[in-house]
Parts: C-alpha cells; sequence; structure tokens
C-alpha cells in the first residue's frame, strides 16, 4: 500500500463532526483537525496573525497578544468582504501545514481530515479524498444544541449557517452522510458501521 486512505470529513455548525472524528479516532484513525491547525497559523508570534494585524488592525489583539477570536469572528459573520479577506490569509497558511502533516502520516492505515469548509474553500479539489464523509443535523437541531453547549444566541448561529455551504452543496461531494438527528449511542453505531465495511481492513498497514 503506497499511501493511506484518505478521508475528508465535513459538516455545519453544530453537526456533530467533532464527535465523529473523536470515533474514528478511537477506532485507529490518525485525525487532522484542520480548526486547529488554523488557530496554529494565527498564534501570538506568527506570520499569520502579523498579517490578521496588517488587514485588521490592533483591535482584534486580545491582551494576552494572542487573537481575539470572539472579537474576530464578531467582524468577519457581519462582514463576507472580512470573511474573504481573512481566509485569503489564513486558508494558504492552513494548506501548506496540512500538506506536510498529510506526508508525515504517510504510513498511517486511515487520515481523517476534520475540515468544517471543505466545500466552501473546495478542499476537494485539492486533495486525492478516498472517501469523503459528511455529517448532517436538522437545522433546529443544531441551533438547539449550539444554544444549549455553546452559550450562543440564535442570531449568531443563524449566522454561522449562512456562511456555510448549504446541505445540499455539502451532499454534492459526499460519498457517505452520516445523519446525526438521533442519541449519541446511534451516532457511535453509524460511525462503527462506516468503519467496519469502508475502513476498518487500512489500519493494519503502518500500525
Amino acid at each position: 500500500m503506497d499511501r493511506p486512505l484518505l478521508v475528508g470529513l465535513t459538516g455545519g455548525i453544530g453537526s456533530g463532526k467533532s464527535a465523529v472524528a473523536d470515533l474514528l479516532g478511537e477506532h485507529g484513525a490518525r485525525v487532522i483537525d484542520a480548526d486547529k491547525v488554523a488557530r496554529e497559523v494565527v498564534a501570538k508570534g506568527t506570520l499569520g496573525l502579523q498579517q490578521v494585524l496588517e488587514e485588521f488592525g490592533t483591535d482584534v489583539l486580545a491582551a494576552d497578544g494572542d487573537l481575539d477570536r470572539a472579537r474576530m469572528a464578531q467582524i468577519v459573520f457581519a462582514d463576507p468582504s472580512a470573511r474573504h479577506q481573512l481566509n485569503a490569509i489564513v486558508h494558504p497558511l492552513v494548506a501548506a501545514r496540512i500538506e506536510g502533516m498529510l506526508t508525515e502520516n504517510e504510513a498511517a492505515g486511515v487520515v481523517v481530515y476534520d475540515v468544517p469548509l471543505l466545500v466552501e474553500a473546495s478542499v476537494q479539489d485539492r486533495h486525492d479524498f478516498d472517501l469523503i464523509v459528511v455529517v448532517e443535523t436538522s437545522e433546529a437541531l443544531r441551533i438547539e444544541r449550539l444554544v444549549r453547549d455553546r452559550g450562543m444566541t440564535e442570531q449568531q448561529v443563524r449566522a454561522r449557517m449562512g456562511s456555510q455551504a448549504s446541505d445540499e452543496e455539502r451532499r454534492a461531494v459526499a460519498d457517505v452522510v452520516l445523519n446525526n438527528d438521533g442519541s449519541p449511542v446511534d451516532l457511535a453505531v453509524a460511525v462503527d458501521d462506516l468503519w467496519r465495511h469502508r475502513l476498518g481492513s487500512r489500519t493494519q498497514h503502518g500500525l
């Protein structure tokens, strides 16, 4: 086997995508978290943070010298042009870091690239995914979860949803759609089934 099986994992905010990533990790996949990488490339002292400050000013800088993520989110989710400017800075830095991480994980059996904006950033055009998995949850349930678990207002949730791809756009690139309208146990069963039938045999390679 020349390379690991590469899985693209995506889903809208509040869909439960991170829970699926965790479950796949428990099964033996190596998970690359695009959100974590995106935070790292604009951490204090990085070129990415310097570029963000040059574009948006020091108002987005927290007292400790890190990026004020809440302030940054407030700006970009209210202004599509600002979001585009931020993405133009962050996406190339994330892509370069991810390429290096994929190379480092060449011996893995299954690598899951957990990326919320897979469709929005056309990530599927830059990587040769063997499988794209979309986690889908009803809008009402996503709003309920995010208001309850993250303390967001319904207006904030809807603004985030409005900035992301639709369910139809995500389904258009999906090989597998995992529905997460049920319980955590239901989701675990669905991931077990995905692993058993589509992914599990690959973990024997390199592990």
